[in-house]
């Protein structure tokens, strides 16, 4: 009951999403009109800082709308293992929500060339987090050929503590006939007055048939003398809501 109480205030809190399991970015596809398709991680582990955290779960919502168009929603159950004791143990993070739109049909959706796609979103503030709004705009381009698929993202944003800001993103996936594929991505993200993040992730896609998926990635990122590492587990179920 917990975990299911703790999804509803997720989508309760939500606001810009921009990921596709287990990555940071994103691919040039939508969910199918009708199609409800859930990504969660259950149980993620993340080391910040020098601070631990659970983050159970991570969820984002697709929901398949009409005119290769989805509605995104998502958010994060963040509980701090090493809370100081006038910190909040518990926080509701990254949420947000969106509107992804395909602009070119393309490979991702079975027609020949590349798949083009763009995302808008709004930030909300974070439960127990930061509390300001900011909002994005994404293009995202995704190519597939028999080595593998290959998505490039850049965003600009501006975010919840009211600067701009850009990401640029790539994720490499191998053979998509491959039950088991490798995948990696990595990506850089930089406000104005914030240190550079760059990341880079490697990991695993899990296909277990047309709509069910499991996945594992293990992260890490440097922004200066920060570090963060991180392990992500999790699967992505699609089933039709509607007809």
């Amino acid at each position: 009951m917990s975990a299911v109480f703790t999804a509803v205030v997720l989508f309760a809190y939500a606001g810009f999403a921009f990921a596709y399991r287990p990555f940071d970015s994103t691919d040039a596809d939508v969910a199918k009109a009708g199609e409800l398709e859930i990504e969660l991680g259950p149980v993620q582990w993340l080391r910040e800082n020098g601070k631990r955290f659970l983050q159970a779960p991570a969820v984002i919502a697709n929901f398949g709308l009409e005119r290769s168009r989805e509605l995104v929603i998502e958010g994060r159950h963040e509980v701090a293992l090493d809370a100081d004791a006038n910190e909040h143990r518990s926080a509701l993070v990254d949420n947000a929500v969106s509107i992804k739109q395909v602009l070119r049909q393309g490979v991702l959706q079975d027609e020949p060339g590349p798949s083009v796609a763009t995302e808008y979103g709004v930030l909300l503030p974070d439960v127990h987090g930061v509390h300001g709004t900011g909002a994005s705009v994404a293009g995202i381009l995704s190519q597939r050929g028999g080595a593998g698929t290959v998505h490039l993202n850049g965003v600009l944003s501006w975010t919840r503590e009211h600067e701009p800001g850009l990401f640029l993103g790539a994720i490499f996936e191998g053979p998509y006939s491959w039950r088991v594929r490798p995948v990696a991505e990595v990506f850089t993200d930089q406000a104005r007055s914030s240190t550079r993040v760059n990341s880079g992730l490697l990991g695993a896609i899990w296909r277990v048939r047309d709509g069910l998926s499991f996945d594992v990635g293990v992260r890490s990122a440097k922004a200066g003398d920060d570090q963060t590492h991180e392990v992500r587990l999790g699967l992505t179920w699609a089933f039709v809501f509607k007809k």
